[in-house]
């Protein structure tokens, strides 16, 4: 959470996300996060989980700067090449 701007201006940057993604067919399995406004960025995972939206769809997303949920961009753009 430490390099989430939205946390950062709200000093709220205790915490983590951590998602877990199918390699074949880049779809999220599981997803958590522990800190300020979880609730709201899992609500966008949900979405993506229930529509079997891949992981990609959420890191090349244009996200409303600065909020939570675009801490998924950065979750998603540390997935290692080659991985997913």
């Amino acid at each position: 959470m430490a390099s989430v701007f939205r946390a950062m201006t709200i000093s709220e940057t205790r915490g983590f996300m951590k998602a877990l993604i199918d390699t074949e067919s880049d779809r999220i399995l599981g997803f958590t996060m522990f800190g300020s406004g979880a609730g709201e960025v899992m609500t966008t995972v949900q979405m993506a989980m229930r529509s079997g939206t891949p992981y990609t769809e959420l890191r090349d997303a244009v996200i409303t700067h600065p909020t939570l949920p675009e801490g998924l961009i950065q979750l998603f753009l540390a997935v290692p090449a080659g991985s997913a």
